[in-house]
């Protein structure tokens, strides 16, 4: 039994197909700016939380995405949040490297 041959598929609008490869480079980022940035008293004794748990989750889940360190992760951050226009400060290194030890960032994902 022969094997049938492969399709070939061949490219008949050449600057449509320039535009999605040029496409697959952009990134979008959306910040929300009623996002609870700063954490709500929690009403216990002992210093209060200065960053919610989705800020933290924000900050981690960019360094997990990007492969990056914290230390550029945090530069990386305040560049989005100045791009966005946002006036919020970004968690330190120290935050950040007490968080990670606790928090666990889950990338959602479909396979393709």
């Amino acid at each position: 039994m022969a094997k049938p041959a492969p399709k070939r598929y061949r490219t008949t609008n050449w600057n449509a197909y320039n535009q999605a490869l040029t496409q697959r480079g952009s990134l979008s980022v959306w910040l929300d700016a009623s996002m609870s940035w700063r954490a709500a008293p929690r009403g216990r004794r002992g210093r209060t939380q200065t960053y919610s748990d989705a800020a933290i989750q924000f900050c981690l889940t960019i360094k997990n995405l990007f492969g990056l360190p914290l230390r550029q992760t945090i530069g990386f951050i305040q560049s989005l949040l100045k791009l966005a226009g946002l006036d919020w400060s970004v968690p330190d290194y120290s935050t950040l490297s007490r968080w990670q030890q606790t928090l666990q960032v889950n990338i959602p994902y479909q396979k393709s």
